[in-house]
């Protein structure tokens, strides 16, 4: 027994773990990532220089970012805030050759207007900062959350939220004031998300996390608004019908109040 263990320990030593040896891997710079043309359709993320190629999205996973997206801007719209939500493609730089591809990205309408039409891969740099990042948990949970809640609050993104279908839950993440990092509340499927920086979005858990399509949702308002405009047709054709008889009568509309 003791000369087997002893062979094991001999090939062992003779012939180290593959991970062991340094990667050859070349490392990009930040310019460099953002010239960077891999495979078509391919979206990469650059960690500490090395390209991560993101994988294909789920159809869940695809209709919680449309739908989220959805609801933001209606939102931005009846609030009039001039903010800019975008999905899958709008990347984050979190390092110095770091840069994240977050779900779902919130920023302020000057700073897209600034970067909308600058070449090369599409990265908010460190002063165009976001105020709102999302990440959908998938396969890889550890990074949504550690590594990049890690990168996130250092990069000093005010607020961070993690939609998890597994859990069934979503986490808000905020910067504190004591300049600890972030804090954050867990939300239940039978609970309302709470945003610090969007205090009157109405977004239950469960709706986010089991969506409706987006698309029935805007026929269903285009449906709404083709209703209310008959319907204001409607009440000017009669105030129309009523001012005519008046005049006929002898009576000038204008001067009934």
């Amino acid at each position: 027994m003791t000369q087997a263990v002893e062979r094991v320990t001999e090939v062992a030593i003779k012939q180290p773990p593959e991970q062991a040896q340094p990667s050859t891997e070349p490392k990009l710079t930040f310019a460099e990532y953002l010239d960077y043309e891999g495979e078509p359709d391919v979206l990469y993320e650059l960690f500490r220089g090395k390209l991560i190629p993101m994988p294909a999205q789920s159809h869940l996973h695809t209709n919680i970012c449309k739908f989220l997206i959805y609801k933001l801007q209606r939102y931005f719209a009846d609030k009039n805030l001039n903010l800019v939500a975008n999905s899958l493609g709008t990347g984050v730089r979190t390092a110095e050759n770091s840069s994240r591809i977050p779900d779902v990205v919130v920023c302020s309408q000057s700073v897209w207007e600034e970067v909308i039409s600058r070449p090369g891969a599409g990265v908010l740099d460190f002063a165009e900062k976001p105020i709102l990042v999302v990440e959908i948990v998938s396969s890889n949970r550890r990074d949504d959350y550690i590594i990049k809640r890690s990168e996130y609050e250092l990069a000093e993104i005010p607020e961070y939220w993690i939609v998890d279908p597994q859990k069934k839950r979503v986490r808000v993440l905020a910067n504190s004031t004591n300049e600890e990092g972030y804090n954050w509340v867990d939300f239940s499927e039978d609970s309302s998300i709470v945003s610090g920086q969007f205090d009157q979005l109405d977004l239950s858990v469960k709706e986010l996390l089991n969506p409706p399509v987006v698309e029935q949702l805007i026929k269903e308002e285009q449906a709404k608004i083709k209703t209310l405009e008959q319907e204001a047709q409607t009440e000017r054709q009669r105030a129309e019908k009523l001012a005519q008889r008046l005049r006929e009568m002898g009576i000038n509309p204008e001067d009934i109040d």
